[in-house]
């Protein structure tokens, strides 16, 4: 028997006599027995053989269940180098296939070489037949070419001959011609030398005649001038002409503020106006940035911008000018380049302002116009006084308003309106200041400037302010 075995039942057989053993009783005094038989001893020794017999049973199930254990290891161990054996033939199968499939890879890398150099050939073999065919078509064309030169010449050699053949009949034409010709020369002096002598006193009558011409002509273009501008202009016309010629100028301008934004930005409608050389377009004050009065403190523009625009057409301009004649009207030049481009008609200023009694008012850059009846006043020289009544009554509730442009009855450029009722007469645009536009204007000191012109305009009578 396996001594662990014994061991293991010998300590369990102890513990259990000792879990089932009631110590906390005390043994009592058993009374003396007479010596135990022999049939005693003997049981005794029948629970031994017991023991042992149980021992031996199990010591039989250990050995038959190592023997199962062991067939078991045994079968596994036939598995294990079954499935050995068939790795090991997969592993073969894996490397011959590997082999084969480099094999392979080879073979189509060899192919795809193969193919490539035929494609080549191939497309060599294409573009060498395109090249023949190409070759072969230019010389049907010079061949063809050289046929119809050949024909040509054929052609032009038949009509040389033809020509020759008739330069011959004509060689001797020319020769009797040549003959009455040189019979003919003398009669012909005679009659060229009295011919020269007519021409001459024709050329003398026509000259006189020219002369009178020219004269009837300076006279009719300046009657033609005079009937112009003496003959009035109807309003309806003149406002269609605007229509088509005014011209967009957009102003921005920006300076420094303590609350709200500093940059103030407006547009007028107007019109280019001529002055000698030059061409300016001419806004009210009020229709840009720098409007001026003596509840507005001096504080310099840093920054103004000018534009002018005719869709689609933009180009900036370069300065700006406070007329002498009234710093509240501003006139921006305009090159020629700008003119050009703009593509508008260019009045001029009014020679005779006062030639006509009524003036066309257009309001607000072309938002209404009518004719009104003006004034002069003595008391304002330089400036026409509007007949705010009539045009009322005229027109209703359109009536003249600052910034609005004035034209005389011959569609040329009278003034600006100053305020409600007066319009300075535009007749030179000599600037009282002169400032540059970009982004240095602050050196320009405009507050200053503003201030200077607010307290000009104070100093003029209230009518006019």
């Amino acid at each position: 028997m396996n001594k662990t075995l014994l061991l293991i039942i010998v300590d369990f057989l102890f513990l259990n006599l000792i879990a089932l053993t009631r110590w906390e009783r005390a043994e009592p005094v058993r009374p003396k027995e007479p010596p135990v038989p022999q049939v005693a001893a003997n049981n005794t020794n029948s629970q031994d053989q017991d023991l042992v017999a149980l021992m031996k049973q199990s010591l039989a199930d250990e050995q038959a269940a190592r023997a199962q254990l062991a067939q078991e290891l045994q079968s596994a161990q036939g598995t294990l180098d079954q499935r050995t054996q068939t790795l090991s033939q997969l592993q073969a199968e894996k490397t011959r296939l590997s082999t084969a499939l480099g094999e392979t890879q080879q073979k189509a890398q060899t192919l795809a070489q193969q193919y490539a150099a035929a494609a080549q050939d191939a497309s060599m073999t294409k573009d060498q037949l395109a090249e023949m065919q190409k070759e072969l078509q230019a010389r049907q064309a010079e061949l063809e070419k050289q046929k119809q030169d050949i024909a040509a010449l054929n052609k032009a050699q038949a009509e040389s001959q033809q020509k020759i053949e008739d330069l011959n009949v004509a060689v001797k034409v020319s020769e009797q011609e040549k003959q009455l010709l040189s019979e003919t020369a003398d009669t012909l002096r005679t009659q060229v030398a009295a011919e020269r002598q007519e021409r001459e006193k024709v050329q003398a009558t026509t000259t006189e005649l020219a002369h009178g011409v020219g004269q009837l002509a300076e006279n009719s273009s300046q009657l033609r001038q005079e009937i112009r501008e003496n003959t009035p202009i109807n309003e309806n016309t003149l406002y269609n002409e605007f229509l088509a010629n005014r011209v967009q100028t957009d102003f921005t301008a920006s300076r420094p503020v303590l609350i709200g934004s500093g940059q103030r930005t407006e547009m007028a409608h107007t019109l280019l106006i001529q002055d000698g050389p030059q061409v300016y377009a001419v806004v009210h004050a009020d229709d840009t940035p720098f409007t001026f009065g003596p509840q507005i403190p001096g504080i310099d523009w840093q920054k103004i911008s000018v534009t002018f625009s005719k869709p689609p057409y933009q180009s900036p301009a370069p300065k700006l000018s406070f007329l002498a004649l009234d710093p509240r009207i501003i006139a921006i030049p305009v090159d020629p380049a700008q003119v050009t481009a703009l593509g508008v008609k260019v009045y001029q200023t009014a020679l005779d302002p006062f030639k006509f009694p009524d003036a066309v008012l257009i309001s607000k850059g072309g938002k209404g116009y009518g004719e009104v009846a003006f004034k002069l006043d003595p008391s304002t020289p330089g400036y026409v006084k509007m007949d705010n009544r009539l045009f009322k009554r005229l027109f209703g509730d359109f009536s003249p308003s600052t910034g609005d442009l004035v034209l005389s009855k011959t569609g040329e450029f009278l003034g600006i309106m100053v305020n409600n009722e007066y319009c300075a007469v535009v007749n030179n645009f000599l600037p009282a200041r002169t400032i540059t536009t970009g982004e240095s204007t602050g050196e320009e000191h405009t507050g200053a400037m503003l201030d200077t012109f607010a307290a000009r305009l104070q100093s003029l009578p209230f009518r006019l302010q």
